[in-house]
């Protein structure tokens, strides 16, 4: 039975192939008839070698890909005949890792059906892709193929990462051809999760997909944290079928949804192409990014002609009604920017989506987004870029961590990569102290993720010093304090304060509710406790100096015996279990 199975297969691919007009085979081989470099995979980075062989092949190159159909049984007389005559190197690339193992399971297949079918090709080296989801972009793809151009390549190797502990990993340049289906406009969109990005972007596929004759593909890439993470939308669209089953590395258009990410630096406007457009949302002027774009990115926009764009999406969100929902406002701009759409038919297709969609929430609502998206089309401002970003340099240093070295090694090898969707450019290397999966405690205090767009503002005279706010906060970013007269001598200028009103401590200490806006997740909780109008949410940028008052007081204030008691008021002042909320 199983050596008859792949003949049934075969007739019914044959079946399928005068049906649809494909062309499946036991073995499919694409590429150069007489390549001598050929490469075996299976699954959907098919695609993505299809699209370099194409690239090569089109420069002068011989370059091909045998794609196994079916794996088992394993017809190694097929195999053998999926592979051309002039091919005198062979990679085969496998998507597990077998520890002590002579090989991966298709490499043994092949290097075994090559010995019983005695076919001798001069070079059969072995690769490991994909491990742990790991993208697999045409970089990784013509580092392979480069490889096999040597006279001696490597016997064994990986792409994706960079191993400089076994030494395994290829070089790999980012800034390689771009391999996409000629026409095809990239478009790469940074929000926080949570903030309707991701909703807008699927929006936005369906509007094109339903109203053009376009191609349409989008990812969405997600960190760890889910709601107030990091979310990233890669969409592509184009006159010609797109496979490119990758994320976006280049991209014509690229927004940046929340402010802070320009703020820690994070590497996004890296990702626009030459003469590429690049919106941040911020609430900045001229002067203000000037202060908080950090040099590289100055560097980089003025090296590659970067159209640069601002608009201040939260505000306007707030007068037009729709609160922190900037999503409508901003897709309204990437329509307007993007050029896919004419401006008039992109803005009547939003108004239309957002009629069907909200509709029986009443015409309020209906009409608060129908302003949005005729605001967001025209708010957004273009910046001159000055000659003086050519040599941008940073003026100001991050500040020194202080804790143990372990956690301080652990927090910028690791977790601060990480936090910038930068974890897979570490080399292996900043890993071998964690080989057995364990990682130093305590480290959740240092990572800062200023993902809040507005934080609340404390107002000393109208606060009753009741500490509810500080109870609701599930973040633990709003803290009471009692500060003695040296505490007092040795904290910030701009922390805020006010003579302790109530009980024991009256007369004593001078009471302080420090804010963290770094930790500050932008609820408005407590918001809503407030009887008394003493909080309100402001700008997180406006509010960031107040940082260096929370964390003076986070590290230097004692708990004072008189302001403790089992009453919710008294219990606020003592140090908090859940400290940070990481």
């Amino acid at each position: 039975h199983y050596d008859a199975f792949p003949a049934v297969v075969e007739e019914y691919m044959d079946k399928v192939n005068a049906k649809l007009g494909t062309d499946y085979k036991l073995f499919n081989y694409y590429g150069a008839p007489d390549a001598d470099r050929v490469i075996v995979a299976m699954g959907s980075i098919c695609d993505v070698i299809e699209e370099v062989i194409d690239y090569l092949n089109a420069h002068g190159e011989k370059v091909g890909l045998v794609k196994p159909r079916l794996y088992r049984p394993w017809v190694s007389a097929r195999f053998c005949e999926a592979i051309p005559a002039s091919c005198t190197k062979l990679a085969v690339l496998d998507r597990t890792k077998e520890p002590g193992s002579a090989g991966e399971p298709l490499f043994q297949d092949v290097i075994t059906a090559l010995a019983q079918e005695g076919r001798s090709i001069g070079t059969v080296t072995r690769g490991r892709y994909g491990l742990g989801s790991k993208d697999t972009p045409p970089s990784s793809v013509f580092a392979i193929y480069a490889e096999l151009a040597k006279d001696e390549p490597k016997r064994e190797f990986t792409i994706g990462i960079v191993d400089d502990v076994t030494n395994l990993s290829l070089p790999e340049d980012e800034n390689c051809p771009n391999t996409a289906a000629e026409g095809t406009i990239e478009c790469k969109c940074w929000g926080l999760g949570g903030d309707g990005t991701v909703g807008a972007n699927k929006n936005s596929i369906k509007i094109i997909g339903d109203h053009t004759d376009k191609y349409v593909q989008a990812y969405f890439q997600y960190d760890s944290k889910k709601t107030g993470g990091i979310t990233i939308s890669h969409l592509r669209f184009g006159d010609n079928p797109i496979k490119s089953p990758y994320y976006v590395n280049k991209a014509d258009f690229v927004a940046c949804h929340n402010p802070s990410y320009i703020t820690k630096g994070m590497r996004i406007v890296q990702d626009v192409k030459p003469g590429g457009s690049f919106l941040i949302n911020c609430q900045r002027d001229m002067e203000g990014l000037e202060e908080h774009l950090d040099a590289a990115s100055k560097r980089y926009i003025a090296a590659n002609n970067v159209q640069l764009y601002t608009i201040d999406a939260t505000e306007l969100a707030i007068q037009v009604g729709m609160g922190k929902r900037t999503n409508t406002i901003l897709q309204s701009a990437f329509f307007t920017l993007s050029g896919v759409l004419p401006q008039a038919d992109a803005l009547q297709y939003m108004k239309d989506a957002a009629t069907r969609s909200y509709m029986k929430k009443g015409q309020d609502v209906v009409d608060c987004n129908h302003k949005a998206i005729d605001a967001g089309a025209t708010a957004f401002h273009r910046v001159e870029v000055p000659a003086s970003w050519a040599d941008a340099v940073d003026t100001t240093t991050a500040p020194e961590l202080v804790g143990r070295p372990e956690v301080i090694k652990q927090v910028t090898q690791i977790m601060k990569p990480v936090g910038n969707m930068d974890g897979d450019r570490l080399p292996v290397s900043v890993f071998m102290d964690h080989v057995d999966g364990q990682f130093e405690t305590g480290a959740a205090n240092y990572e800062k993720r200023f993902v809040a767009v507005t934080a609340p503002t404390w107002d000393p005279e109208k606060c009753i010093q009741c500490n509810q706010c500080t109870f609701v906060c599930p973040h633990a970013c709003i803290r009471p304090y009692a500060l003695d007269a040296q505490e007092m001598a040795g904290a910030p200028a701009q922390t805020k304060h006010a003579p302790v009103k109530a009980g024991k401590a009256k007369g004593l200490y001078e009471y302080s509710l420090a804010v963290s806006p770094m930790d500050c997740m932008g609820c408005g909780v407590c918001i809503g406790m407030c009887k008394v109008g003493a909080i309100e949410m402001a700008p997180a940028e406006r509010e960031f100096e107040q940082q260096e008052s929370f964390d003076y007081c986070a590290l230097n204030v004692s708990v004072k015996p008189e302001t403790v008691d089992l009453t919710l008021k008294g219990m606020q002042f003592k140090h908090p279990l859940l400290e940070y909320s990481g």
